[in-house]
């Protein structure tokens, strides 16, 4: 039976997520304009929004509906 490996997280889920969007940008921004460049950025995009997302629903000001 093989185990999983397991490991503790430095960093939380957010700042992952915010380092992995900063380096998409910094490979894109090698690259000329094109499609290869377009899917790098939206990447970051997506990973930012991610965090973004993760921080709201973390946050303590966050109530169900009345």
């Amino acid at each position: 039976m093989q185990h999983r490996r397991r490991f503790t997280q430095t960093l939380s889920l957010e700042e992952r997520l915010a380092q992995e969007a900063e380096r998409l940008r910094a490979q894109a921004k090698e690259l000329p304009r094109g499609p290869e460049r377009e899917i790098l950025l939206r990447k970051a995009r997506q990973a930012e929004t991610g965090s973004h997302m993760s921080k709201w629903l973390t946050s303590p000001g966050l109530q169900a509906p009345k």
